[in-house]
């Protein structure tokens, strides 16, 4: 369980091929702290740490990650938001976050509002919504819908989250990870039982 509060960003350091699996390797400041089958939120991805070097560790993704996530386009160097799950006695800052990506949307304008910045990002509506005011999870962090209808949403972006996510090194067309509301995804599900 994550909460949407990015904690630093990795940089991929090699990607390998086996088979249908991707294995990343990544650098971060707290590896020495980490664990073999710990969970670590990337860009909102929950992957498990498989090994460990003095300055990397290395996570795999099977192909129905691959084939719902962004983690194709990563890239060696590339930027990637990560989360540790939380302690039980922690601060939810954020929203509740499993880790489990609804789907990939795609960026189709970003403003500058002088000071902040807004993300308008696009999306197969099909069972998923949003709602003005509600939470969203682009790339593992934990946002407030601005602007939403039924196949997009808009997000406004603090100047500390651009500088410090890799939300910041968005550009229109890239495609970003989606974790929609999990308490907004359960009443949907009741209402359509009920329908």
């Amino acid at each position: 369980m994550f909460t949407g509060i990015v904690e630093e960003m990795a940089k991929v350091e090699a990607i390998e091929q086996d088979k249908s699996n991707t294995h990343y390797t990544l650098s971060c400041s707290f590896v020495d702290e980490l664990q073999i089958d710990q969970s670590v939120a990337h860009d909102g991805v929950c992957l498990t740490v498989v090994a460990l070097t003095d300055t990397t560790y290395t996570v795999t993704a099977i192909e129905e990650t691959l084939q719902k996530t962004n983690l194709n386009a990563w890239e060696v160097g590339k930027n990637i938001n990560l989360e540790r799950c939380i302690k039980l006695n922690d601060r939810l800052d954020g929203h509740v976050v499993q880790g489990h990506v609804d789907q990939v949307g795609t960026v189709e304008r970003i403003t500058d509002e002088n000071g902040s910045y807004k993300i308008y990002i696009s999306y197969k509506a099909n069972t998923f919504v949003t709602v003005q005011k509600g939470s969203i999870c682009v790339n593992g962090v934990s946002l407030t819908v601005v602007d939403s209808d039924d196949n997009g949403f808009s997000i406004a972006i603090i100047p500390y989250t651009w500088e410090h996510t890799n939300l910041g090194d968005l550009k229109v067309g890239d495609q970003v990870n989606l974790e929609f509301d999990i308490l907004g995804k359960y009443v949907q599900k009741l209402m359509e039982k009920r329908s």
